[in-house]
């Protein structure tokens, strides 16, 4: 069961990064609503790391200034 669970945060991952990238989101928090909106019900545990959140903030910054 662990790599599905393993699996399953990654995927959940992909689709914050792919967030970020529109440029419809200022910050982690807001990509993380939107992933709970979305029904990704454990989007706080898959972007606790500290390297998921620098990189979803930086794809956010990069995607606004574009």
């Amino acid at each position: 069961m662990v790599n599905a669970d393993d699996r399953g945060m990654q995927a959940m991952r992909d689709r914050a990064y792919a967030l970020a990238e529109t440029g419809r989101f200022d910050d982690v928090h807001a990509v993380e609503q939107a992933l709970i909106a979305e029904g990704w019900p454990n989007a706080r545990i898959a972007l606790d790391s500290s390297f998921a959140r620098k990189a979803i903030f930086e794809r956010c910054q990069a995607a606004r200034t574009h």
